[in-house]
């Protein structure tokens, strides 16, 4: 494939995007905002919920376990769920559910109950994402897609700067029950707004109508999008470069820089700050450039899998007690690409499926860094047990994904681009005869 820039042809049916789009699509970002926020704020509380709930750091990773469980299981069902409902009707029911998993885990005094809090916070979050990716392609051209799903991620992420700098400070200052039923009011505005404001599609690009069969239907769909080679490369590119930053950020990092490295509380919170900063700049930077060049996306995934890992590898084996600060801010600074780098994974199933099929295919791809990010919060929390908060050999557990996942990305990616130039040809001769 040429790294010529990317085709720009509007396809039909194309919406035009504009001012309307982008507030429309603005409030759809806020609810997956908001989401976020909720998602990783036990990132900055996992020592606080240790001392909550007295307990060591295998059950402190079922929090974040049982809640990507859900989310990760969740993802074929929500997927099916917007290509069914729509989107505003899956974004409401998300919000209402992720709202309720903050409210009833601030108010938690129990380790079961804030189980389940978190369960019910992680179904609600699973119907975000998906949500807003459709409802950019249905407002805005094809060809715009790699950057609306790469500016998204960015304010999700920002979502999770909230969590590492507003919630960790209040938690500190007013405590556990008034920071999160006080940020669970955030999840009531952007209910509202949605419900307001929020349309599926703009006037005129109506999509058309799906017939839904139960059982068969479902099956059908996902079977559909699985023998897509574009939709199971983009869910082992997700699965590959998403979850060091994830495992990092909702739970391992702050307990690996206070417990492990000895710096404080204060400083490892901007350390966190760092890996949010630099996922948005890269973000950024990402989306920019595989918009002009498709080609570039193979690459940006692969490098930024071997840099996490060169740069994994050389905080926890550092010889010495600490790694030096100079380390610690350079792998922050890459962890921050992997968030952006998982964006790839989408941009490899849009293309190979039809509108009417977005969702599950999404659904299919965002499953894959969740089950790795799932996978390695479990084996990090183990082995840190067994190993008495050896968090050397317990981080050494990301490599085993890293390599499993860089496997698949290989076998795939010729299959995938000869699939991808095959379904080009064919858009480009309907654009064709189209008439007037």
């Amino acid at each position: 494939m040429s790294s010529a820039a990317a085709p720009t042809l509007s396809l039909p049916g194309d919406p035009p995007g504009g001012r309307r789009a982008a507030w429309v699509w603005g409030i759809g970002v806020a609810v997956y905002f908001v989401a976020i926020t909720f998602r990783t704020s036990l990132g900055v509380a996992g020592l606080d919920a240790a001392d909550r709930f007295d307990v060591n750091a295998s059950a402190l990773s079922t929090f974040s376990i049982l809640q990507l469980l859900v989310y990760a299981g969740m993802q074929i069902p929500v997927g099916l769920m917007v290509d069914r409902l729509g989107t505003k009707k899956v974004l409401a029911i998300g919000a209402v559910l992720f709202t309720l998993g903050q409210l009833s885990f601030a108010l938690s005094s129990s380790y079961g109950t804030a189980l389940a809090s978190r369960a019910l916070l992680g179904c609600g979050d699973a119907m975000t994402f998906i949500s807003v990716l459709r409802l950019g392609a249905r407002w805005f051209p094809a060809r715009r897609g790699p950057l609306i799903g790469q500016v998204a991620a960015l304010f999700g992420m920002a979502g999770n700067l909230v969590s590492t700098l507003v919630i960790a400070r209040s938690l500190h200052g007013l405590g556990w029950t008034t920071t999160f039923v006080g940020s669970s009011l955030a999840g009531v505005v952007v209910l509202v707004l949605l419900l307001l404001f929020l349309k599926d599609h703009p006037e005129g690009f109506e999509p058309p109508p799906a017939e839904h069969a139960g059982a068969t239907y479902v099956r059908k769909q996902i079977a559909a999008a699985w023998r897509e080679p574009g939709t199971r490369l983009g869910m082992w590119v997700h699965f590959t470069t998403q979850f060091p930053a994830m495992v990092f950020l909702l739970l391992w990092g702050m307990p690996f820089l206070v417990e492990d490295q000895g710096l404080s509380r204060g400083t490892a919170g901007e350390l966190l700050t760092l890996v949010v900063l630099s996922n948005m700049a890269v973000g950024l930077v990402y989306g920019q450039v595989i918009a002009r060049h498709h080609a570039a996306r193979i690459p940006l995934a692969l490098g930024t899998v071997g840099m996490t890992a060169l740069l994994w590898a050389s905080a926890i084996l550092h010889p010495g007690d600490h790694a030096p600060m100079w380390l610690l801010i350079t792998l922050c600074a890459v962890l921050g690409a992997c968030g952006p780098a998982s964006m790839i994974g989408f941009d490899f199933a849009r293309p190979a499926n039809p509108p009417e099929r977005q969702g599950t295919a999404s659904g299919i791809v965002n499953m894959g860094g969740f089950v790795a990010s799932m996978t390695t919060l479990f084996a990090v929390g183990v082995l840190l047990d067994a190993t008495g908060d050896n968090y050397r050999i317990a981080f050494a557990s990301v490599f085993v994904l890293e390599a499993f996942g860089v496997v698949q990305i290989l076998r795939l990616r010729l299959k995938a681009a000869h699939r991808e130039r095959e379904h080009h040809v064919i858009s480009r001769v309907e654009a064709v005869h189209v008439p007037a």
